[in-house]
């Protein structure tokens, strides 16, 4: 299970990046359940609005991402990120269901219909 936090392009992309990677991600860092986090800057987006960069917060499973999300640690992440980038972040959470690239000869791939 995994947090995903999509940002748009700040104005001032210095300024963000210093408070991003210096005083946010040590804070997400302290979250807990988390596992690991993925930062991954938007080089070019080719549909849909423009991204600067994504992070991907991953959790065991569903009850470790719920007791994050309400963990004090948490609590003071989400007062930081307002402090530099209100507006500009769309938070999601979700399970990743496929993973391989080219799949196996013969799988499927899960359907959310079904």
């Amino acid at each position: 299970m995994k947090l995903i936090a999509l940002y748009r392009q700040p104005a001032n992309p210095e300024e963000f990046d210093q408070a991003y990677f210096n005083t946010h991600l040590p804070l997400i860092a302290q979250v807990p359940g988390l596992q690991r986090t993925v930062v991954t800057r938007v080089a070019r987006t080719l549909t849909g609005d423009g991204f600067y960069m994504m992070a991907e917060m991953h959790f065991a499973d569903a009850d470790a991402l719920k007791n994050g999300l309400r963990s004090p640690e948490m609590a003071e992440a989400g007062k930081n990120l307002n402090s530099f980038a209100e507006g500009l972040v769309t938070l999601m959470y979700g399970n990743e269901e496929q993973s391989a690239v080219n799949p196996a000869p013969g799988s499927t791939i899960p359907s959310s219909a079904s």
